[in-house]
């Protein structure tokens, strides 16, 4: 059985005390926020675990041996090739 929300000290539940503020829920363009620089260091392609390159104008990972182009949306870069475009699309 689950158990109920706990309160805390405010007399509000733990699931109450999420960010609400307008920036938590605004809409954020995919180059609003970049990925840390550290994480692009470790960050492989997927499909053929060479090195990526950042492409900031359009928010993506760059795999230039899959030709693939994986987004990056609010500093996430989404490494799926569900999400990735072909480079040939351009």
């Amino acid at each position: 059985m689950s158990k109920p929300p706990q309160e805390n000290q405010s007399g509000k539940d733990d699931a109450s005390r999420c960010d609400t503020s307008s920036k938590a829920h605004s809409p954020h363009s995919a180059s609003d926020e970049q990925p840390d620089p550290r994480l692009l260091e470790l960050l492989v392609c997927p499909v053929t675990k060479t090195r990526l390159t950042y492409d900031a104008s359009k928010a993506e990972l760059i795999s230039k041996a899959a030709g693939l182009a994986f987004p990056v949306r609010n500093g996430v870069p989404l490494m799926i090739v569900e999400a990735a475009r072909n480079l040939d699309d351009d």
